[in-house]
């Protein structure tokens, strides 16, 4: 039995009531088969957020023991270490700036130990501590380091909340609100983005017109973008006789993938609310505002126990 925390959300962060619908997935995890039975007085499952934390708060987080005699990619270095993204790291080792122990080293398979000397421009690397920080992103904010049109980003909004250099994990359109990891934990990263990880998204969707039940249909049993067919792996109406406002649960990491299938089958996605990632929600944390994660809910993303 599969139950989605469906949480559309109000401007200060609350979220009403809402009914819930059960959705039965036969015993081969299809989806086109499901079979809903819509049920009432909704509770969401509890969250793993562990309580309200003031901006001002930041959590030391302890360091995993390192293994000195272990090497480790240069790229996964660097970007541990918080001077840029793994990408940036393979353009700046190819660039020549990187030297090791008085050496330069240029070579993208390049590994190191711990215990090496690792200069950037001639500057010594120090290790970073690792900062984790969920947003409940606001609208007309740009999911990106820094942009060339000087649009508000999403860094403007930590702006000051650590010392450490933090950057998005994936992406939210300028529209698209909800929740959004902030990081400089470049492992965490990957595992949270990459597609074969398959971390769950949930969407409150709010549509121009009502879904047809042919086109829910349609949806359920997939939809082409690309070389990809997308399949959600859950959709319900959060309200009775309401086709406008959907529920839906989707692991693909495809670029504005909500938007684009319900424009594929002619609907535009008017409001469009991330109200769970990889099992955080944004549960008291007012839209535009931000907290750091707690110890355990970082060492329950490390070892997967989150969806």
């Amino acid at each position: 039995m599969l139950r989605i925390p469906f949480q559309p959300s109000n401007h200060d962060g609350h979220a009403p009531q809402r009914k819930r619908q059960r959705i039965a997935r036969p015993s081969d995890g299809s989806v086109r088969a499901e079979k809903v039975e819509r049920t009432s007085n909704f509770r969401p499952r509890p969250s793993h957020n562990m309580g309200n934390y003031s901006k001002k708060k930041q959590f030391e987080y302890r360091e995993k023991y390192e293994d000195p005699t272990k090497p480790i990619r240069l790229n996964k270095y660097l970007a541990n270490a918080g001077i840029c993204s793994r990408r940036e790291a393979d353009d700046f080792i190819q660039a020549g700036v990187i030297t090791v122990n008085g050496e330069v080293v240029d070579s993208l398979g390049a590994k190191v130990l711990p215990t090496d000397k690792i200069m950037f421009h001639d500057q010594p690397i120090r290790r970073e501590r690792k900062v984790y920080l969920l947003l409940n992103k606001p609208k007309n904010t740009v999911t990106t380091t820094d942009d060339p049109e000087e649009r508000h980003t999403v860094m403007d909004i930590v702006k000051g909340a650590c010392a450490e250099r933090i950057y998005p994990v994936g992406r939210l359109d300028r529209n698209t609100t909800g929740v959004l990891l902030l990081t400089n934990d470049g492992d965490l990263a990957a595992k949270l983005t990459h597609p074969k990880f398959g971390k769950k998204k949930i969407y409150a969707v709010t549509l121009d017109h009502e879904l047809d039940p042919a086109d829910e249909q349609s949806l359920r049993d997939g939809v082409r973008l690309d070389d990809e067919i997308i399949v959600p792996d859950a959709l319900e109406f959060p309200k009775e006789g309401d086709r406008c406002h959907i529920g839906l649960e989707i692991h693909s990491g495809q670029n504005r993938v909500v938007r684009r299938i319900f424009d594929k089958i002619g609907y535009k996605v008017v409001k469009l609310d991330r109200v769970s990632f990889a099992g955080l929600t944004k549960k008291n944390v007012p839209r535009g505002k931000y907290r750091f994660l707690t110890p355990k809910e970082v060492s329950m993303l490390k070892m997967g126990a989150f969806e």
